[in-house]
């Protein structure tokens, strides 16, 4: 054999794909050509960067010439004049409520839980109102660019369902409480469901299933420790409303003597598989408490401001080190989940309340949104970031808008210029849920026919205003 064919020969060998020369790898999805924000520990931002995906999980992050080089990719986006980063992570919600959004406005939060949503839910609440809650609520979060969300509602199993049909990332809480909920008489079917749920969901590629007792003022401390005794049994994650009005402080200290964080860390309950919904109302001593424990906070500055709840003192956490993330809370108290506005939200929130404009920057903002949200949910091995090896959730946004030119800083541009409206394309685990708008897993035309349905019947029998 000549030597070129000789050589040839062993090349085929080494890289069979390339008949001779040694071909690129195989990919499945490449975004190439935009401005990647990777969110990663050095905050690369890469312009003409690229993205590529195989199966499940992103392989490489680089300028769209590299990974040019280095990958044969069986589908190519173009990204060119837009933006890729991470999906949002939505902290804390309850997905379902979209189809209470709007029922009571303009009240305190136990006016709100106590006189409005608590009787609606009584009433409207079963297996196929949170299906169809569910749905409505994945249109409007792949449309707005959450790839990840916290939730804790009832029938948590049905939540996981649409959520995993939809294509979006769930951490998803089955409810706890003492009192009689939605297809729950006490606890200790709460605590049966629970485990249930968990049973049923380890494992999946998209679903992260929680155990979600309630908060402090509806779970007693016997029933708080059996749903973290349950949690750690499975090597599950919990939430629990914490610390989020001057009304549930006030409870907490006429019941235990104390505040909602010093109770909850007294009987044993927080620890680094915990997030606190809200945590408004802490002290510098509970702050350390938290950030000692591991405990991850999610802050939802519309619906507190909405409800007058307070500010979380969000710049004392994150200095303390605390895992911080942002969210929306449930879409009946807020009313959308849209997470670019709760970045600006935030952002603003603080400047306005510190007196400091600099207190937060912008870049604090979306980290918050993306990785900080992965952190406060424990999950940033796996997500919150545009790095290999993790989960392929990214979204593509637009710059074609008036006001989204120009832009001199990606962050800035991000925090306060940009809207949930501006995402064209979601991908969650290496799926295209939507691509240049279009929606790609959903029958949006069912879904909002079913919440025009929902709104006749709950409207019906709203009490009087």
């Amino acid at each position: 054999m000549r030597p070129c064919a000789l050589l040839l020969s062993c090349l085929a060998v080494l890289c069979p794909a390339s008949r001779g020369l040694c071909a690129t790898d195989a990919v499945d999805l490449l975004l190439s050509g935009g401005t990647v924000v990777t969110m990663d520990p050095g905050f690369r931002v890469l312009e003409n960067g690229a993205v590529a995906v195989k199966g499940e999980r992103i392989v490489a992050v680089g300028t769209a010439g590299e990974l040019a080089a280095r990958f044969h990719a069986a589908r190519t986006i173009d990204t060119r004049g837009r933006i890729v980063m991470p999906g949002l992570v939505n902290t804390h919600t309850h997905v379902p409520m979209t189809l209470l959004r709007g029922v009571a406005d303009d009240v305190e939060l136990m006016v709100w839980l106590t006189k409005y949503i608590w009787p609606a839910e009584a009433r409207h609440v079963t297996p196929d109102f949170v299906t169809w809650g569910t749905r409505l609520a994945a249109w409007e979060m792949i449309r707005t660019g959450t790839t990840t969300f916290a939730d804790m509602y009832f029938y948590e199993d049905q939540v996981a369902e649409a959520t995993r049909q939809a294509g979006l990332r769930g951490f998803l809480a089955a409810t706890v409480m003492d009192l009689p909920v939605p297809g729950l008489k006490d606890a200790d079917e709460g605590l049966r469901a629970a485990e249930a749920f968990l049973k049923k969901w380890s494992g999946d590629a998209l679903i992260v299933p929680a155990v979600g007792p309630h908060a402090a003022y509806t779970v007693g401390p016997e029933t708080l420790l059996k749903a973290k005794a349950l949690a750690d049994r499975y090597h599950a994650p919990l939430t629990i409303h914490a610390a989020e009005s001057p009304s549930e402080m006030q409870m907490i200290r006429e019941r235990y003597a104390t505040t909602t964080v010093a109770h909850l860390d007294r009987i044993g309950f927080l620890g680094p598989s915990v997030t606190l919904a809200h945590a408004i109302w802490l002290s510098d001593d509970e702050i350390a408490t938290i950030a000692a424990r591991g405990v991850g906070t999610a802050h939802c500055p519309s619906s507190n401001m909405k409800l007058a709840s307070g500010v979380s003192p969000v710049p004392k956490l994150l200095k303390a080190g605390v895992r911080a993330g942002l969210g929306t809370d449930g879409p009946s108290s807020n009313n959308d989940l849209n997470m670019f506005e709760e970045i600006d939200l935030a952002l603003k929130l603080h400047k306005i309340t510190s007196g400091d404009p600099a207190v937060l920057s912008a870049r604090d903002g979306v980290e918050m949104a993306t990785i900080g949200g992965a952190r406060a949910l424990h999950m940033e091995r796996e997500i919150g970031s545009l790095e290999p090896g993790k989960r392929a959730d990214l979204i593509v946004l637009a710059s074609e808008t008036p006001w989204s030119l120009p832009s001199y800083d990606v962050y800035a541009h991000l925090a306060y210029a940009l809207k949930g409206s501006d995402v064209v394309t979601t991908i969650v685990n290496g799926r295209v849920l939507m691509e240049d708008g279009r929606m790609l897993t959903l029958d949006t035309t069912e879904v909002a026919a079913r919440a025009r349905e929902y709104r006749e019947r709950i409207a019906a029998r709203l009490p009087a205003r």
